[in-house]
């Protein structure tokens, strides 16, 4: 069995006027992510670290930011344009590691809810998807709660 891991990272200022979406889940915050689509930085880390195993680049490649046809675009949308190219390439998802670094809102009562959604979108299992959060402590953009940040990591293997 061929396996390859890829890693992911994005982040995206808070802003007013925005809804907050995490891992396709709508949270309810006084402030959103701000960016060209919905900017959910959990399902975009998740996106570029299953690219970056396949090496086929990042999401800005597929999704520009410069298309007009991805303005407010739901990232779940997007997860399975790309697992759409993960299967067509012959792979599969083995499991997912994530961490969402966010000061506020807790997101500790949201995790399981991202998980599901994580996992129906790409057709895994539950226990294939972890989805951990923490904070900055008080350190930086995302420490000030200007930002709110992910990171992922993706095992794919080969279809037989």
């Amino acid at each position: 069995m061929n396996i390859r891991v890829g890693n992911g990272y994005d982040i995206h200022q808070l802003g007013e006027g925005r809804p907050l979406m995490i891992g396709g889940v709508k949270i309810d915050h006084h402030l959103g992510l701000v960016g060209h689509s919905d900017a959910d930085v959990l399902t975009h880390a998740i996106m570029d670290a299953m690219l970056g195993a396949l090496s086929l680049g990042d999401i800005g490649h597929y999704f520009p930011p410069s298309d007009p046809k991805w303005a407010n675009a739901d990232s779940i949308e997007l997860l399975k344009e790309v697992k759409g190219v993960m299967r067509d390439q012959g792979w599969s998802v083995g499991n997912i590691d994530a961490v969402v670094v966010a000061e506020k809102p807790k997101l500790k009562p949201h995790l399981k809810a991202m998980r599901d959604r994580v996992a129906q979108t790409l057709e895994i299992n539950l226990d294939q998807v972890s989805i951990k959060a923490t904070t900055n402590e008080k350190m930086d953009a995302v420490g000030r709660e200007e930002a709110i940040s992910s990171y992922a990591v993706v095992l794919l293997m080969s279809n037989p």
